[in-house]
């Protein structure tokens, strides 16, 4: 079943994500997306994550799709005009590419090559607008298309922002994504169930499938590095006491995992796993969660 059918279904969705590396090795990252295959529906596809160079997303998702995974193309808009979006879009659907989440993108002074010149021709919700036009069969001029893409589009939320102000932002962003056609949300990690819970009360007009995101915890100096510079991350200080106190980090950082998505189940319409180099632990924590 694909990501589109177990959406139009109303099931639980489950996703994941993998990271391309910085080279052409794609070894340990197809190993990786092995391990989670078989309890997911679909994996994400990172497009340079942090402005890192890295392999592309488009190759690993066709990569993917020899698999028999239904990938998620990410798409940001940090490196790329509007001419060379659409003949990416188009080139991920010649390739059996169904899925886009649609980011802006982190500015390239994040990462690894802090003098490169960003683009930001576009953001997310005008990349999914351009999606649609796409899908109606003209381009971004209104010139007719031969042969025309029907993706399902997403976007993401942070729905942990740290001010009224900023989850209202948040939030006004939201719509505006879903009027440009967001047909589902995956949401930055989510740590504190009672937050979260919030956040869905205020957005459970909306309609559309939202996926909460869980980062699996490896430390306990993990956990405070995302509080200082991941925004809209929080980690309660009792899950970063129990990390510190373990002796078995792999086993409580599952544990975490578990209560998190089985707390998820029941206010959301899915999971967004983000393992960082742990995919082999995704099935051992979907068992833990009773998924």
């Amino acid at each position: 079943m694909s990501l589109k059918e177990a959406l139009d279904a109303g099931k639980f969705l489950i996703t994941a994500e993998i990271g391309p590396g910085k080279g052409t090795d794609t070894g340990a990252l197809l190993e990786d997306a092995s391990a989670v295959k078989d309890c997911v529906d679909a994996i994400n596809v990172t497009d340079m994550q942090s402005s890192v160079m890295r392999l592309a997303s488009m190759p690993v998702c066709h990569l993917l799709k020899d698999m028999g995974i239904d990938p998620v193309l990410q798409v940001t808009c940090r490196d790329r005009n509007r001419l060379a979006l659409q003949a990416d879009l188009l080139g991920a659907w010649v390739l059996g590419i169904r899925n886009v989440l649609a980011l802006t993108g982190d500015h390239p002074t994040l990462g690894d090559h802090p003098e490169a010149k960003p683009v930001f021709d576009l953001d997310s919700v005008s990349l999914l607008d351009l999606i649609g036009k796409l899908g109606s069969g003209v381009d971004m001029a209104g010139h007719e298309l031969k042969g025309t893409p029907n993706f399902l589009s997403g976007a993401v939320v942070n729905p942990g922002a740290d001010t009224e102000a900023a989850l209202d932002l948040q939030i006004m962003k939201m719509e505006k994504k879903i009027a440009a056609g967001a047909r589902f949300f995956q949401t930055q990690a989510v740590y504190d169930l009672d937050l979260f819970e919030k956040f869905m009360k205020r957005v459970e007009g909306f309609n559309v499938p939202i996926l909460g995101g869980v980062i699996l915890l490896k430390s306990a100096g993990m956990a405070r590095y995302m509080n200082k510079n991941v925004a809209g991350v929080c980690v309660p200080d009792s899950l970063i006491k129990e990390m510190t106190k373990t002796k078995e980090k792999v086993k409580t950082s599952i544990e975490i995992a578990a209560n998190l998505v089985r707390g998820l189940k029941d206010l959301c319409h899915g999971v967004h796993i983000m393992a960082l180099g742990w995919e082999k632990r995704v099935p051992q924590v979907f068992r833990e969660a009773g998924l």
